[in-house]
């Protein structure tokens, strides 16, 4: 099972934060999500029925897009890794594929309907780009050119400019679109930022085997670009992808009935056509990327979600700006709130915003919840370092207790910003020197009187599951402070034991996933309470985590 008792922290304001109730939750690990998709300039889509899995043991029948032919290896994106995944793009898919260009290409989506026939035609649009393709006689509808039922369309636009956008059905959208029919287009810019460079990404992860510093190219750089945009302001380190969406279960039963009962009839005749009503409006799944949690922390491809490819499992180390790129795909707006920080936003629809007075700064908001409203995209930055706590997050206690930690005596020099960052690759890389060797908790039973600022709870009182029990904690060395056995504990860094030892977290409890992983883990849900349910009983729904890693656990987003 994915279970795990764990205590959320939350910033209110700036980078101020504080741990607060433990909370039993269930999720897998190890399972990244980065922005999964597959990159090009021409692509072939089908919309196509299937069943989506559900938590709750349920199948919905559900209509997606997905890829008409399998796309060459090299398409994918982040590269593939055979050993740990094989990717795949069926005829179906919710969401659909993410399309992943370069700004100025001109891009082509062939688009098959092999939907029932009763479902009437089907389509695409692509707001925000202009087509430059004609369509055919005949094939004109409402909003855009659509496909017949076992009939094709093609698309053509230039992607005039970066950022997040989303597509999605332009026909009878009340319906479709509810169905299951969108997706995301991810623009790339064609060049380095305009008024400066990135800094240089940090690959630094995993701990030699002296365990005194990281391995220089330990972790491989997965993001999709440099920058997000042509400004240094957008530069950034790591990516996601959220698709927020919510799905009426009586809507799609209703289509699944009509589409039975009129079986193989002839398109355009009369009876031959779906009379499904959308309103009233009852969701009872709340989706990110198509999945609802648990099992949107499951691995990206994993293969009991045939039909739900892509996860919802951020994770970063500290100091790392993070790109969200999130898009509102259903018919409610969902107030989705970030723990740890503040979300800046930097464009939406593909349109940064910029001050009017200097274009060369941001002027987008600081959201304390990102609204995701339906159809519009958004790009923001999350950022978290763990200043201000006033107690070192990373566990360091230097002194000749049984709980000592001989890497509380590495330097901590800050720079101008009060960070150790004179070396890419020291243990204690982006640490706040100011609250270095400051502990939570000098003894794991202890109290404040036993020189830490806050009183953890006893270790029994927490329900031991894949994650640490409630102590928010990165920890000097988190391969070694995972299993529980470690050299570095003890007096004089010698070992004592297996358990309780100075590797242990403050807690005490030792119940970290396999890959020896350990750090914070931030509740990212819908403000919506009835949201973070399945079918209004399940625990889960519209949430995820956002696991903060210590840079000695490598993060790797290959499939």
């Amino acid at each position: 099972m994915r279970a795990t008792n764990m205590k959320k922290a939350i910033s209110k304001t700036r980078l101020l934060l504080a741990p607060v109730a433990a909370m039993v939750l269930l999720f897998t690990v190890a399972a990244h999500a980065a922005a999964p998709g597959i990159a090009g300039t021409s692509f072939a889509l089908t919309a196509a029925p299937a069943y989506l899995n559900q938590p709750d043991g349920q199948a919905v029948y559900s209509w997606g897009y997905g890829c008409t032919t399998a796309p060459a290896t090299s398409a994918f994106r982040p590269p593939l890794n055979p050993a740990v995944a094989t990717p795949f793009c069926n005829a179906m898919q919710v969401p659909g594929p993410t399309l992943i260009v370069t700004e100025g290409q001109t891009i082509t989506v062939t688009l098959t309907n092999a939907l029932p026939t009763a479902a009437g035609n089907t389509s695409i649009l692509f707001p925000g780009f202009t087509l430059t393709s004609t369509c055919p006689t005949g094939q004109q509808g409402l909003l855009t050119c659509e496909a017949a039922p076992g009939g094709t369309v093609t698309y053509s636009f230039v992607a005039s400019s970066p950022g997040t956008r989303a597509y999605y059905s332009g026909t009878q959208g009340d319906l479709q679109v509810e169905m299951g029919l969108y997706g995301a287009i991810i623009v790339l810019p064609n060049g380095t930022p305009t008024n400066g460079s990135c800094p240089t990404h940090n690959t630094a992860a995993g701990v030699n085997t002296a365990g005194t510093a990281l391995v220089s190219g330990g972790e491989s750089d997965f993001r999709l670009s440099a920058a997000a945009y042509h400004l240094t302001q957008s530069c950034y380190d790591r990516e996601y992808l959220f698709q927020f969406s919510e799905m009426d279960p009586n809507i799609h039963r209703q289509a699944l009935n009509q589409v039975t009962l009129k079986g193989a009839c002839t398109a355009g005749a009369v009876g031959c056509s779906l009379e499904v009503p959308t309103e009233p409006y009852h969701p009872a799944y709340f989706m990110i990327n198509g999945r609802s949690m648990p099992d949107d922390m499951d691995p990206n491809y994993a293969p009991e979600y045939q039909h739900q490819p892509y996860n919802g499992n951020p994770h970063m180390h500290p100091g790392e700006n993070v790109l969200l790129r999130i898009i509102g795909q259903g018919r409610w707006q969902h107030p989705f709130h970030e723990h740890g920080n503040h979300v800046r936003i930097l464009a939406r629809d593909g349109n940064i915003i910029l001050s009017a007075t200097d274009p060369t700064q941001l002027a987008g908001p600081l959201f304390f919840t990102t609204t995701t409203t339906p159809g519009v995209a958004m790009d923001g930055i999350f950022y978290w370092t763990a200043k201000g706590l006033n107690w070192d997050a990373y566990g360091h206690h230097a002194g000749a207790d049984p709980y000592s930690d001989p890497l509380a005596t590495l330097a901590c020099t800050p720079d101008a910003n009060g960070y150790n960052t004179g070396s890419l690759t020291a243990v204690n890389y982006y640490e706040w020197c100011q609250d270095h060797n400051k502990p939570v908790q000098q003894f794991p039973f202890g109290d404040v009187a036993a020189n830490g600022p806050v009183t953890l709870p006893d270790p029994n009182l927490f329900t031991n599951g894949p994650w640490y029990g409630g102590s928010p904690y990165l920890g000097p060395d988190a391969t070694l402070r995972a299993t529980g056995c470690s050299s570095n504990g003890g007096v004089n860094g010698t070992q004592t034991s297996c358990g309780q030892t100075g590797s242990t977290p403050p807690s005490g409890t030792i119940a970290n996933p396999p890959g020896s992983e350990a750090g914070f883990a931030f509740m990212w849900h819908s403000h919506n309470e009835r949201e973070i349910t399945t079918n209004n009983i399940f625990p889960g729904g519209m949430l995820m985590m956002m696991l903060v890693d210590s840079r000695e656990f490598p993060i790797d987003e290959t499939f």
